[in-house]
């Protein structure tokens, strides 16, 4: 059956009705899910089995029943061990209904549907009892339930629940146990992804500075984790203030608490300096002893970093403290990690919580709006003052003593630089309540709160009254807007720009002028396991789950690209960057399709996992602002931007439609390539699914 959607294009930003599958969400969930990186994490497969062995043996060797419990069962993977472990049965729950069916054929195929039940319901759904989903409790309960922050997909309430109704007290648990450890630095580069700096710029009358508003510097920022690939941050982006703390640890094998708690530990800095980063990961021991251990350290923290485990499903965090606090060497602190049933967050103390009362940091909260609007990235990108540099540098070239500017990007600090250097009038146009107000704190902190027209609504219904009867000499984007994931989204400003053409003066000039799209094609170290087909996993087939996600991945959003911020994920490049398409700005929309064929030369060997996609903006002929490559390309490309990738990994080429990414079996002197824009008003989907 077939099903009409209505979302928001974000290129266009119009609300569009496309046909689709009744089952289109569930489709989704699969295609960008972390199943195939999970089940090549060979590390975590080989710890769980041996864990799963050791509680099958001890439970045999008090003379019982081995009656398993695996909670969140994916594809049966830990189920199928324990049987094979000696398992007399298995109750293995999974919510998701696409991936039940797939366990029960999974389980089928492999022999085991005799000692597997798999129970489609949530975990506190699953009933006990003669006609229950279970006869009986379990004595060895299996869960695989963990996120990045090890708490974050309801491990602790799920715990909880299962020894109250479903296990057996003094039961065997795999893992058995967990803990989670602290590193408390000092660092500029992910402290820039937490709060507005000061932005300087060079004027003729001399430097002015944009500062942020007092209700910046006094939020504790937004309350979630943010979840990277650590490895990749170099050592000199941080400095070290404590050793490694192990916070807290949770027994899986005994009553779990979901409520909040907090965990103190005193230490003493290591060096002297300002306090603003936790460093947070976990380890899991699958026995009672800790012999058997998987851990997310990153490389400085492993006892042997040459076993490092490559893994984009378990990651390491990076908490922001609310406040940056002055540390000295030697100097006896207590940092603090506070935690309810899904969040995790820490807070730097002078003494322990105990000794001061037991006083406790509510859960941090952002209430300047800056959070809210701007991701981790946006800080970053807002902050880097040598790209500031560039578009004050473009300014200064186009902007005269009359000029009249209109600003047209969510959030952006482009209206200040504009009225610095020189401009008669200023508008800027926020689409939202939430950037609206974020403007005019900026504004009011920097007593431009007269000097600068905010306008309240999409730049599309702008009228002359809005611009108080002015005609716009200079139209300003970076681009950026919230709801652009991918680098043509931000072509909305050339939608923008043709919807606003009545409100431009003769002679007008639009900043930046032009956009152009490149791509690359390369090799990933690591990021194709993420796509890669499994077939056959400790033994055990599990191509019935490679199936189910190529299906999933045939349907029209699944063949999109993917963003990924690929600083974190070492490349190389098998061809040159090859320019696809440019857009004018300083025209409008044309009213038929752009569209480029040809096709890349691959320049060396390799394995040709994806093509990387990024937007080069110009600004002036002379100044091009990049989102792509940092440096010219080489055999290792230090790339941000997008990417796609396509199940089946083989030696090739790739042919790359403007709808997804094909590998082509065999070799191939070059790949075509098929990219696209829609005119106005064409009904027409670039791959963003605000649901």
């Amino acid at each position: 059956m077939k099903v009409f959607c209505g979302r928001a294009n974000p290129t266009t930003g119009s609300v569009e009705w496309l046909e689709e599958d009744e089952h289109y969400d569930y489709h989704q969930e699969i295609a960008r899910s972390s199943y195939a990186d999970m089940l090549h994490d060979k590390d975590r497969n080989i710890k769980y089995y041996q864990g799963i062995r050791a509680a099958v043996s001890r439970m045999k060797a008090r003379g019982q029943k081995a009656l398993v419990l695996d909670i969140g069962t994916g594809t049966g993977l830990l189920s199928m061990m324990a049987v094979t472990a000696g398992a007399d049965f298995c109750y293995a729950i999974e919510v998701f209904k696409p991936m039940a069916d797939a366990a029960v054929k999974i389980v089928e195929k492999n022999g085991f549907s005799d000692k597997i039940k798999i129970i489609n319901k949530h975990s506190t759904e699953v009933t006990v009892g003669p006609d229950g989903d279970m006869p009986c409790r379990a004595n060895i309960l299996i869960t695989e339930l963990f996120d990045t922050e090890l708490i974050g997909e309801g491990a602790l309430p799920s715990y909880e629940h299962a020894h109250r109704h479903l296990v057996q007290e003094n039961c065997e648990a795999v893992p058995h146990r967990a803990t989670v450890y602290a590193q408390l630095v000092e660092s500029r580069r992910m402290w820039s992804w937490n709060r507005l700096f000061p932005v300087h710029v060079q004027t003729i009358h001399g430097e002015q500075v944009i500062v942020p508003p007092s209700e910046l510097e006094r939020c504790p920022g937004a309350p979630s984790v943010y979840d990277i690939q650590l490895n990749q941050v170099s050592s000199t982006d941080f400095t070290v203030l404590s050793d490694v703390l192990p916070m807290f640890s949770v027994d899986f094998s005994k009553q779990v608490s979901s409520s909040a708690a907090c965990h103190s530990r005193q230490f003493e800095p290591l060096a002297s300096g300002r306090a603003q980063v936790v460093l947070s990961w976990w380890d899991i021991e699958m026995d009672p002893e800790g012999k058997i251990k998987c851990t997310m350290a990153p490389f400085w923290a492993q006892s042997d970093p040459e076993e490092l485990q490559w893994r984009d499903h378990w990651m390491q965090c990076v908490y922001f403290l609310p406040q940056e606090e002055p540390v000295v060497q030697g100097s006896s602190l207590c940092l603090v990690a506070h935690h309810d049933d899904y969040c995790v967050w820490y807070s730097l103390q002078r003494t322990s919580p105990e000794k001061n009362g037991g006083v406790y940091p509510a859960r941090p909260v952002c209430d300047c709006q800056a959070h809210l609007l701007w991701n981790r990235p946006r800080f970053g990108e807002i902050n880097d003052q040598d790209r500031t540099d560039q578009y004050v540098q473009a300014l200064r070239t186009m902007l005269k003593p009359d000029s009249v500017c209109l600003c047209v990007s969510d959030g952006s600090l482009l209206s200040l630089l504009a009225h610095h250097l020189g401009a008669e009038q200023v508008f800027t146009v926020e689409s939202s309540a939430a950037s609206h107000r974020l403007m005019k704190k900026i504004f009011k902190a920097n007593h431009l709160e007269d000097k600068i027209n905010i306008i309240e609504k999409r730049p599309e219904l702008l009228t002359s009254a809005d611009l108080e009867g002015k005609k716009v000499s200079l139209l300003l984007g970076e681009p950026f807007f919230t709801t652009s994931l991918l680098p043509w989204h931000n072509l909305y400003f050339w939608y923008v720009r043709t919807a606003v053409d009545q409100h431009l003066g003769p002679g007008a000039v639009v900043m930046p002028q032009a956009a152009s799209l490149y791509a690359v094609v390369v090799e990933f170290r690591d990021l194709w396991r993420i796509r890669s087909p499994c077939g056959d996993c400790e033994g055990f087939d599990v191509h019935i789950m490679d199936d189910m996600i190529k299906r999933a991945l045939d349907f029209r959003e699944s063949k999109e690209a993917e963003p990924h911020p690929l600083w974190e994920y070492p490349c190389r490049s098998l061809s040159e960057p090859q320019h696809i398409l440019t857009f004018d700005f300083r025209q409008l929309v044309p009213p038929h399709p752009l569209r480029a064929e040809g096709s890349i030369n691959l320049r060396r060997p390799g394995r040709s996992h994806g093509a990387v996609l990024w937007m080069e903006y110009h600004l002036t002929p002379d100044s091009t602002v990049s989102t792509g490559l940092l440096k010219p390309a080489e055999d290792k490309v230090v790339l941000r931007g997008l990417l796609l990738l396509e199940p089946p990994l083989q030696a090739g080429c790739v042919l790359l439609h403007h709808t997804g990414l094909r590998s082509i079996a065999g070799w191939l002197p070059d790949c075509q390539l098929h990219c696209g824009v829609p005119p106005p008003h064409r009904r027409h989907h670039h791959g963003f699914h605000p649901g």
